[in-house]
């Protein structure tokens, strides 16, 4: 049975990360290691679909995202906490 697995890999001074299907967290790393031979692994985990999704990879998000001084309709700002 073959899982999908985050393998997470620096290479020079670039973190990132990689989707790999593997039987098991070893060989997802050494798929990645024959395929990338300069980086470093850094981690490995079975992939977390719901968290993935939600914290997608740079390489999946939007080019142009929403400002990120709009607010989402409907929600407004704490009130600000003055001096006591």
């Amino acid at each position: 049975m073959t899982l999908r697995y985050a393998v997470g890999i620096k290479l020079e001074k670039t973190a990132g990360q990689m989707t790999v299907e593997a039987e098991d967290a070893l060989i997802a790393a050494l798929r990645v290691k024959m395929a990338h031979p300069a980086a470093a692994i850094t981690y490995v985990r079975k992939q977390n679909a719901r968290g993935d999704r939600r914290h997608p990879h740079a390489s999946i998000v939007e080019p142009d995202p929403i400002a990120p001084d709009a607010a989402p309709a409907g929600r407004t700002k704490p009130p600000e906490r003055g001096p006591r």
